[in-house]
């Protein structure tokens, strides 16, 4: 009974992985003292490199972003660090820059389910096999 317990220990602490990754942007430690001294575009893909996304409407605004996600074995995932970066560009001179941290960004709580598309047509396996049937060729004719 001890073997199997022990055995059984071992199992779940080798489950408890303790991991993070950093996703997006690795932002220096003195960020808002560098983006101070940038004026330019060029000094901003110098400095900090492309963004991740610019805005199509409006204001031209190049957004970065960075954080870490920790894995902690069964406990959710959770994000830390969270850094985010929006600079104000016009043409090639820089408006304005602002920096959000953790404490800035609002608590966004994603929500496990999906989301219902309107109009969709839901089937359940055996709808989805017949439906499939005469959409391929046969094989060796090439088509």
């Amino acid at each position: 009974m001890k073997k199997f317990f022990l055995l059984f220990c071992l199992i779940v602490i080798s489950g408890c992985t303790f991991q993070t990754k950093h996703r997006g942007y690795v932002f220096p430690q003195d960020l808002e003292t560098q983006v101070e001294s940038i004026k330019t575009v060029a000094q901003l893909e110098e400095n900090i490199g492309a963004p991740q996304v610019k805005t199509i409407y409006g204001d031209e605004v190049w957004i970065y972003y960075g954080a870490d996600e920790n894995y902690r074995g069964p406990l959710p995932l959770k994000y830390d660090n969270k850094t985010v970066l929006l600079v104000w560009v016009n043409g090639n001179k820089i408006k304005n820059i602002k920096v959000l941290h953790d404490e800035d960004l609002p608590n966004v709580i994603i929500a496990e389910e999906e989301t219902k598309i309107p109009a969709a047509i839901e089937l359940n396996a055996l709808q989805e096999l017949f439906n499939n049937i005469g959409r391929f060729s046969p094989a060796g004719l090439g088509q």
